[in-house]
């Protein structure tokens, strides 16, 4: 790996962010272009800010760098944050739709993007083993401190789907991991092949109005983050094998005082 010069790249860095908030969308593209010459595993997301800004092709995920390094860095406060100020339910609502449809108790979770546990937390006495996994090591850490799942991994996810070869899962969650993805392919195909014929997959996405994603299946959005059209979601479980049992329309989080729109969906692994 190449070192980096982390003060240039700090400049760089500053300087596109200065132009980005004065509006001046040409500059602020050609500096971010500047950041990722001189750190191209993109630790800093400048892909997904000049893709948020209309330009450049939409890329197939978040870099790895950029998602390890902002939660790496959020992981002490990310509860606060994300529960109190941005007021994120999301796993508590998952726990009231699998209630509400009967569904469970469970034998084995895969909580992929487990973060700090929020999703175990609000499932714990529905599922009899989980395995939580997630590409921050600040963020594992501190789930291991909550002692709620049998097994933690620092991975990246589409690497671990199809790494692992641990007995399959019946109920496999993915909160707030869409958002750092575009192309869902590799996460549906992948969480298919660990699990039980009939096993659970349940994520959250955010989404946009019609007429901002067009007739695109997702974009990044002006927060930095991935929404997908419903179509494409329903299309691409199909395609790896899943049938919907139900798409929900949440308030994922707050985002400057104003709800984020997405989707709660619950899919069965055909058998």
């Amino acid at each position: 790996m190449t070192k980096i010069d982390e003060e240039a790249l700090a400049e760089a860095y500053n300087q596109a962010l200065a132009l980005e908030k004065a509006g001046d969308i040409d500059a602020a593209v050609a500096a971010y272009r500047q950041v990722l010459e001189i750190d191209p595993e993109d630790h800093g997301g400048a892909a997904v800010r000049i893709a948020a800004m209309g330009r450049g092709g939409t890329p197939p995920k978040a870099p790895d760098a950029y998602v390890e390094t902002l939660f790496d860095q959020h992981a002490e406060v990310f509860e606060d944050v994300l529960v109190e100020q941005l007021g994120y339910a999301v796993p508590m609502m998952v726990r009231q739709r699998l209630q509400a449809l009967k569904l469970g108790p469970f034998q084995r979770l895969l909580d992929l993007g487990c973060g700090t546990g929020l999703t175990g937390e609000a499932l714990a006495d529905m599922v009899e083993d989980m395995t939580g996994i997630d590409i921050s090591e600040n963020m594992v850490e501190l789930a291991h401190e909550k002692e709620l799942y049998e097994t933690l991994y620092v991975a990246e996810l589409e690497d671990f789907l199809e790494d692992n070869d641990d007995e399959p899962f019946d109920i496999v969650t993915a909160t707030d991991v869409l958002p750092y993805l575009g192309a869902l392919e590799p996460l549906f195909f992948g969480a298919a092949e660990n699990m039980t014929p009939g096993g659970l997959l349940i994520f959250s996405s955010e989404t946009l109005p019609a007429d901002v994603l067009g007739e695109r299946p997702y974009m990044v959005g002006p927060h930095q983050r991935f929404a997908h059209a419903e179509s494409y979601v329903r299309q691409r479980l199909d395609e790896t094998g899943f049938d919907v049992v139900e798409v929900t329309d949440i308030n994922v989080r707050m985002q400057d005082g104003n709800p984020t729109p997405g989707h709660l969906v619950i899919a069965r692994l055909r058998g």
